[in-house]
């Protein structure tokens, strides 16, 4: 889909990006090789919702197929308007990635499945995965937002999975925490004791926050 289905309203931008240093897939994997979290086209959007979010456009966006990509340490205007975001919470926390109903998510590193929960809360992550893993001998955790409900039959806590082992799929508005498709993914160096993470802050919360969720591109990669 091209810039144009989007120009006509003023509530976010969007720019586009080929992922040029991406490699054509290797038979096999080294131990301790990433994984993409998804099967990214060569070429998406790059989403910003600093002034604003049309979650219709979205939605018709994805489901002809479109993906896009964005959003960390992104303060998101008109986003968050459920109760418990409390109307001061919208710094945005993990990367998302965009894209139809269905797609798989895979693990991105060796580790185990920590926790697994359906947060069914209107606005909430919906079908939730949190990965353990270690990364230069610090644990690290990693969580899968607004999956379907059947990733939590696929994965189990206690699970152990390698890099570019499925672990879910994306859900749809029905399960996902009534969302247009898209994949919140996060990192954490604390572990979070449950399958979630506070995916957006408020700007009080910010400098800390940025200190205890680092930026996800340190495991995915430079994808935006």
């Amino acid at each position: 889909m091209s810039d144009k289905h989007f120009r006509s309203s003023p509530s976010f931008r969007i720019r586009h990006w080929r992922f040029e240093e991406r490699s054509e897939p290797v038979p096999r994997r080294r131990e301790g090789e990433s994984h993409p979290v998804m099967d990214l086209p060569d070429e998406y959007e790059i989403f910003e919702f600093t002034s604003g979010y049309d979650p219709q456009k979205i939605t018709e966006f994805v489901e002809s197929g479109g993906w896009g990509v964005g959003g960390y340490n992104e303060k998101r205007g008109k986003m968050y308007l459920a109760p418990h975001f409390g109307n001061r919470r919208n710094i945005h926390m993990g990367i998302d990635v965009w894209a139809p109903a269905g797609e798989p998510v895979y693990a991105v590193l060796d580790g185990e499945v920590a926790y697994t929960a359906n947060n069914a809360q209107k606005g909430d992550y919906g079908g939730t995965i949190v990965l353990r893993h270690k990364v230069d001998g610090e644990k690290i955790f990693a969580l899968y937002g607004h999956l379907s409900l059947k990733s939590l039959e696929r994965s189990k806590a206690g699970d152990v999975v390698q890099a570019g082992d499925i672990i879910g799929w994306l859900g749809d508005e029905s399960e996902n925490g009534n969302w247009p498709p898209h994949l919140h993914y996060q990192l954490s160096r604390k572990d979070p004791g449950e399958a979630d993470m506070p995916g957006v802050v408020s700007e009080q919360e910010r400098d800390k926050a940025l200190k205890l969720y680092p930026d996800p591109r340190t495991i995915l990669g430079n994808i935006y």
